[in-house]
This record gives C-alpha cells, structure tokens and sequence, in this order.
C-alpha cells in the first residue's frame, strides 16, 4: 500500500533499503546463533591452490615443519567473527543514507613530505610526477596556502614514511588540524606499510578520510632522465574474466573517502587503474595487499640467494600459503576483517605477473609497518622472523616476538638454488 503512493524513485530507494536493513538482521541473527569460539574448521589435508604437491612431513624431511592452516580460498566465506565489529561497521555504513560514493575532482594539491631529508620516500616524487605541475610540496612546519586553483578545500598527500607518522598527526597545530579532512594516507609497499593502527589511534578511520592504497611504481629519485625520478606505472594485473563477463583484477590501487575521486582521477590520467570504494572495501583491500607485502618479503628475504618476489611464487608457495592463511585467521578474529574472496590467486598472481627483479627485503624502520601489523600469535611468522634475526643477521633494530622453540632450518621443499629437497628439478 505504501508503494502505490510512491514515485517509481522513491520506490527504488524503499526496496533497496529494505533489502539491506533484512540482510543486516539476518546477519545478526546468524552471529548470535553461532558460538565465537566454534569457528569453521578446515581439514588440514587440503591442498593449496589447487596444487596436488603432498607437503614434506617429519619421514620425508627432519628439518621440516608441517603447518595446518587452511589452505584453500573457499573456506574463507564460512568463517565467523569473534567480535561485532564487522556488524558494527555495516551499522554505521547504512546510518549514513549514502547509496553512491561522492567524488571530488582533481587539481592543485599540497604534498607534505618528511621534514629530515633522510626521510623523504620515494613516494612524493610519485603524487607529484603524476599531477599537473601546479602541487605545492611542503614539510609539516610550513603553513598552509589559504586556497589553490581558486579552492579554499583541496586534497593534501600526506607522503610521510609510517615511522613519522605518529609524530606529525600528534604535533599538528590549529591551522593543519581544520584540515584534517583533507588528509590523504597512503598503504601499500614495502615503502607505505600499514598506517591503520596510527590513524586509529587518532580516531582517522572513518568512512571521510581518505585512503589510498597504492597499486603503482615508487621508482626511486634519479631513476629516470636528466636525474628525475621516472613515472610511476601501473602495477594491475588482468587475471581472466568474472562469471559475468566483466575483468578481473589484482593488484589495483584502491581509494576511499572525500579525495576519493580526486585521486582516481590523478592516477588514471597516467594509466594507472584505480578503484573508488567505500571503506569497508578499502579495508579489506588494504589488508590483503599487507598480506603480500609482509609474507612475500619474509619468506624470500630469509634465503642464502638473492631472491625476488617471483621466486617465492614458484618455489616457495607452500610456505606462503601456510603464512598467509595463519595471518588471515587471525584477522577474521582479531580486527573483524574477512578478505574477498579467492586473494590466494590473486596475490600468487602479483608475483608471478609483477614480482620479478622485485627483490625480498626486510627493512628495519618498517618492520613495525608491515610485519608487527597482524593480531593474534602467529606463531609460523613469528618463528620465520626469528630465524632472519637470529641466522641471517637481518631485522637486528627490530622487537621481534620470541617463539617457544626457534627453527635450526628452514621447513622448506627448497635448500639450494632451485634444487628440491627431495630430489625434484
């Protein structure tokens, strides 16, 4: 009856709320039906993406160690959080009545670099390279133009490396901190990190800031022509087509928030693909793109040889998928982030499409960015990290988590070059 004195608009508008306000309440009956502590459990037989390659047991390798994470992508959909926080979340997304994200459009920016030349990362280079000449680059002490391109609100990259990021947000005066909606954080790299537990702590992850997580080249400074640093280049990877036709992709930038659209815009300008989305999404895209920052890293950086990201994709894929799966269930119970899904593939694909000549590394400054990031006792992580302090001389200004017992070798099919513990070229 109240939709026959509706416009058919209106009507549209009903019916979609509707469905989200059912699905909301289903979703909440189903939490409260199942117990946090009875997770879905995984068989620990299964095998990893699809591969029929048996993992090495104590018979078949001493040295080894069998993890029994799960191990295959569609398992993810039928997990349940431990807290309510994802309900929350969805709660707040449907009190705001927005339906379609707004966009901003781009202009004259303001980047903020570190303040101590040593520094300066490599990613204000790339925000500035990829705008129209007309930015304004400024350290935290210089004040800010009243207005720009004729606007008195316009975007300002925050191109800041995570470790002075705390300092700049708690030493913001009056001026910086009106504008504090007009902050642009970046995540993403061995060179981002993960900012989520900064911005958090200062109340800054909310729907309206705006957050990018970086799907592109940060070539360093002097790497192009005339000793500028080169464009940046889109990093995307195109792995086939969904059920309805339509590109898939991995690896992508990704922004939410106010400068949304400013920033798509900025980047696809250059060739770069960026998806705008809510927060929610961005979330768990940031999440997985940590995940593959901080295994991929690990898991390569920790071997006699000078190994890239590719390497770690074709020999050391049980490794990373026992990782990566450890990490990813603690996420589920410790921040309340579920990734989308089938990432598996679409991470081993970043590798395999974009990782080589990307070497593995282990950065000191960073480790609290990238690998000190994940909830829970990760217990494979932490044991991989020990070994890179302890036996390779890495991560040696780092805090890492002691483990109960330390690895003597590392529990992996590969030992020398690309000769297999068991025999297999």
């Amino acid at each position: 009856n109240m939709c026959r004195e509706m416009s058919a608009a209106e009507v549209t508008t009903f019916t979609s709320s509707a469905r989200k306000m059912a699905f909301l309440i289903a979703t909440a009956v189903l939490m409260a039906a199942i117990p946090s502590s009875r997770a879905f459990q995984i068989p620990a037989t299964l095998s990893v993406r699809g591969n029929t390659r048996p993992r090495t047991t104590e018979s078949e390798n001493k040295a080894s160690t069998v993890y029994t994470t799960p191990s295959s992508s569609w398992a993810l959909g039928m997990a349940t959080w431990s807290n309510g926080q994802a309900i929350q979340e969805y709660k707040d997304f449907l009190a705001t009545g927005k339906l379609e994200l707004e966009k901003e459009d781009d202009g004259p920016s303001v980047i903020v670099q570190s303040s101590n030349p040593s520094n300066i990362i490599s990613l204000t280079d790339a925000i500035n390279g990829l705008g129209n000449g007309d930015d304004v680059i400024l350290t935290p002490n210089d004040s800010l133009p009243p207005s720009l391109g004729g606007k008195t609100s316009y975007p300002i990259y925050i191109t800041l490396p995570p470790y002075d990021l705390k300092e700049f947000i708690q030493n913001l005066n009056d001026d910086w901190k009106a504008r504090a909606e007009d902050f642009v954080f970046f995540s993403g790299t061995k060179i981002c990190g993960v900012v989520e537990p900064i911005l958090r702590e200062f109340g800054m992850c909310r729907d309206a800031t705006t957050q990018v997580v970086v799907g592109f080249t940060l070539p360093p400074p002097g790497s192009g022509l005339g000793g500028v640093a080169r464009k940046p280049e889109c990093m995307a990877c195109n792995i086939g087509v969904d059920a309805q036709g339509d590109g898939k992709w991995a690896g992508e930038s990704q922004a939410c928030g106010k400068w949304n659209g400013a920033v798509a815009g900025r980047l696809d300008a250059n060739g770069i693909r960026c998806k705008t989305v809510f927060y929610r999404e961005w979330r768990r895209a940031m999440w997985e793109r940590a995940l593959y920052d901080a295994v991929w890293n690990l898991i390569g950086a920790v071997r006699d040889e000078d190994t890239d990201h590719a390497d770690v994709a074709m020999f050391f894929d049980v490794e990373a998928s026992d990782m990566m799966w450890e990490l990813v269930n603690n996420l589920r119970g410790g921040l309340a982030v579920t990734l989308i899904y089938g990432f598996e593939d679409r991470l081993f694909s970043i590798a395999e499409m974009r990782g080589k000549d990307e070497p593995c590394e282990l950065i000191d400054e960073m480790f609290d960015h990238l690998q000190n990031v994940f909830p829970g006792s990760n217990i494979m992580l932490n044991e991989y990290l020990n070994y890179a302090k302890d036996k390779r001389g890495l991560l040696q200004g780092a805090k890492v988590p002691p483990v109960p017992t330390e690895l003597s070798e590392l529990p992996s099919l590969i030992k020398t070059g690309n000769l297999r513990a068991d025999g297999v070229i």
